[in-house]
């Protein structure tokens, strides 16, 4: 709040509010698409694969970064009504919270993204060896361990986010991982080719290879929706902690509720995703909305 006092008084940039019923209609709704692609996977057997099952961990983060901003819309509006301190003990650990939750969806979706990007690596590439190479017990390891990471990743960070040797790993991370994943994309894209042609001589591989570069787009396009919702928000936690003083900081900083709302729109957006790039789980949608058979 000082932060924010001050910087109105150096630059001319209004704070841009979003109102508070826009936040809970969002942030809803990113809860529920999410929550219906969770039980799709769980309800359809033909869903029981490495691949929906790491969908299901983005869907997990998504819902996390949602509920996250519905949280703390809530802490802020019984702040104001009075029901709350801003600087108590309770509220502080409250805060600590929600700080760790929000961490937790973001490094959650980072791995989750990286998860899907080499189980299509794996797909694309060791089609033959795919079901020995990426077994359902060796997926559900992974994502034990991505989030038993994840956890005690956003609890430590959570703890020490005024240190900078905390608040700079962190900001680094994003955009490492980012740029390994777009290199996997690359050296995926580049060699799809010469690949295609070597099991083109198979019995239906030429379907078989347009559901692998399919699922390569999809991923693709889950990255760019990832990096557009998040991205504002990242850089905001840059600036807030190395520059808050600064005119152009601050007015970038201004924009905060925006850069919130953005994150829950990638929540609603997954899974639109989902629906509209695999037909098994648009059926399942589907089958679960008309309550038929």
């Amino acid at each position: 709040k000082n932060i924010s006092d001050f910087s109105l008084n150096i630059t001319d940039c209004s704070q841009v509010v979003v109102p508070e019923e826009v936040f809970f209609t969002v942030a809803a709704a990113g809860i529920l698409e999410n929550l219906l692609v969770l039980i799709a996977v769980v309800r359809n057997k033909n869903l029981h694969l490495p691949m929906y099952f790491f969908i299901c961990s983005l869907a997990i983060s998504d819902m996390l970064g949602s509920l996250y901003k519905t949280l703390e819309n809530i802490f802020i509006i019984l702040c104001k009504m009075g029901y709350l301190t801003p600087r108590g003990d309770f509220e502080k650990k409250l805060d600590d919270a929600m700080d760790s939750m929000f961490i937790l969806s973001l490094l959650g979706s980072i791995f989750s993204l990286l998860a899907i990007a080499a189980d299509r690596y794996i797909t694309i590439f060791y089609a033959l060896r795919y079901h020995n190479i990426m077994t359902l017990r060796r997926a559900l390891v992974i994502l034990a361990i991505i989030w038993m990471f994840c956890a005690g990743s956003s609890i430590a960070i959570a703890l020490f986010s005024y240190e900078a040797a905390t608040v700079i790993p962190f900001t680094i991370l994003f955009p490492l991982m980012m740029f390994f994943i777009l290199c996997l994309y690359v050296h995926m894209f580049l060699l799809a080719r010469s690949h295609a042609k070597k099991i083109a001589s198979l019995p239906n591989s030429t379907v078989h290879q347009r559901t692998n570069m399919k699922g390569a787009i999809t991923l693709t396009i889950f990255l760019g929706v990832f990096l557009c919702c998040w991205a504002p928000f990242v850089l905001h936690i840059l600036l807030a902690r190395f520059c808050p003083h600064n005119p152009y900081c601050a007015c970038y900083m201004s924009i905060f509720h925006v850069n919130g709302t953005l994150i829950m729109c990638n929540a609603i957006i997954d899974p639109m995703i989902f629906a509209f790039r695999s037909p098994e789980l648009r059926s399942t949608f589907k089958k679960m909305l008309c309550c038929s058979r």
